[in-house]
């Protein structure tokens, strides 16, 4: 354990949600949800305009259509949020050489590494604030949330706590303190199958499982989970910020020997495939906190969907489900000569999310996006699909957005980030006039 604050945490606040508000005028301060938007789609993040209705990462997008009718429902832009990440990483790494990303929207920085005359309090707070004001004012808006502690776990509690949009330093020697009182689910390694068992021994709180003995939870747990869960539960992690990290996956393919169109084949894929991987991934004594499906139509352009998980599994029925959501946010009438289902970012524990939205301001966001090793299209993307939320051009109008798309026709919004909310116009889908942009949501 590092004896001062030096390893800082940056998670930007509702982070797809966000880039969608800050490049469509007309939605900001309005409920916005970003997802699969078929019938069979997941929620991926919600603006807090949206979770004031109830509706949170991971609920399916018909439950949130009954909670929020009223939200704009858009299908994410990828090229977007990487562009916005880009950026954040590269803030990151004006600080210190030694930024480890989770994810798009998520990274530690050891701060030993950075040019700081000290480690005080004050210190810490003028490098938070400088960072999360470089973010908005760089990335054209978007807001951070900061915690600096002592290891990874505290730093990431500290974020956490002081979300949206703030900083929260948690100092060396209070760290059990702060923690004490948390739900006991805000240990990584406590999820619904774990909590279960701890319940029985009448656990709630962290503080009820430092009351436990080594043994007992061992005993529960396992000696694996067990010691992971009991170090974390006083605030012990000696964990390093690892600059580069490791890109070892497990994914299973198949090859087709006519193309598949049909649902209900491809899901029976998806899950013999999960059960592969699962199996592997067990074997090896994992948890994966990515999943990942990759299709290729018959064109041979590459599809690829990845979705981070609120935690951490190695469950077939876990993989293939959230394998089959990613699958929602993709069209299959062409059809598809390859399928596959692939894990990774390993992690020794099964890891649940920190908070749920009873313990905090708001719920944990799943985190979608694309890993480092994700193929590129082998043509130029198609121009047939028009999501909602898509970017795309009309040759009289200029640049806008898809509203929506249905019975052929498009409807567009004309706006930007740079513009005030603009005008609304629908046009026949096969408008020569009208373009997805080069960038598509669709297909990356």
């Amino acid at each position: 354990m590092r004896g001062q604050a030096s390893i800082l945490h940056l998670d930007l606040d509702a982070f797809f949600a966000a880039v969608e508000q800050r490049d469509k005028p007309s939605l900001r301060g309005k409920p916005v949800i970003v997802g699969g938007i078929g019938p069979r789609g997941v929620v991926s993040t919600a603006s807090y305009e949206a979770r004031r209705f109830g509706v949170h990462s991971a609920m399916p997008t018909h439950e949130a259509r009954r909670l929020c009718p009223h939200a704009a429902f858009l299908a994410g832009r990828f090229h977007a949020y990487r562009a916005s990440s880009r950026i954040v990483m590269g803030i990151l790494h004006e600080v210190s050489p030694l930024v480890e990303p989770l994810s798009l929207d998520e990274a530690f920085v050891d701060l030993l590494a950075a040019d700081l005359p000290d480690h005080t309090t004050p210190t810490l707070t003028r490098l938070a604030e400088r960072i999360r004001a470089d973010v908005e004012r760089r990335t054209g808006g978007l807001t951070a949330s900061v915690g600096i502690g002592s290891s990874k776990f505290i730093a990431k509690i500290g974020s956490e706590l002081a979300k949206p949009n703030g900083v929260r330093i948690i100092e060396p020697g209070t760290e059990a303190d702060t923690i004490a009182d948390l739900p006991a689910r805000a240990i990584p390694g406590v999820g619904p199958a774990t909590m279960e068992r701890l319940s029985r021994l009448g656990v709630r709180t962290v503080a009820d499982i430092r009351a436990l003995s080594h043994a007992e939870l061992v005993r529960e747990l396992g000696k694996a989970s067990g010691e992971w869960v009991h170090g974390l539960a006083f605030a012990r992690d000696d964990r390093a910020v690892v600059a580069e990290r490791d890109a070892k996956s497990i994914s299973v393919e198949d090859t087709f020997e006519t193309d598949l169109t049909d649902r209900a084949d491809l899901d029976a894929i998806i899950e013999r495939d999960a059960a592969l991987v699962a199996e592997r991934v067990a074997k090896h004594g994992f948890f994966a906190r990515t999943v990942t499906l990759k299709a290729k139509r018959p064109d041979f352009t590459t599809i690829s969907r990845s979705l981070t998980l609120h935690g951490a599994t190695d469950r077939a029925d876990v993989i293939a489900r959230t394998a089959k959501a990613l699958l929602d946010g993709v069209p299959i009438e062409s059809g598809f000569r390859l399928l596959g289902v692939g894990v990774a970012g390993f992690v020794p524990a099964a890891q649940e999310e920190l908070f749920t939205a009873e313990d905090a301001a708001g719920p944990v966001v799943a985190r979608t996006e694309f890993p480092a090793s994700v193929d590129q299209p082998e043509r130029p993307r198609l121009r047939a699909d028009y999501a909602p939320g898509a970017d795309v051009v009309h040759d009289t109008w200029g640049q806008g957005w898809v509203w929506g798309a249905g019975l052929g026709r498009v409807t567009v919004r004309f706006e930007t980030a740079d513009t005030p909310p603009g005008p609304v116009r629908t046009f026949r889908r096969d408008d020569p006039a009208l373009h997805v942009l080069e960038e598509s949501p669709l297909v990356e």
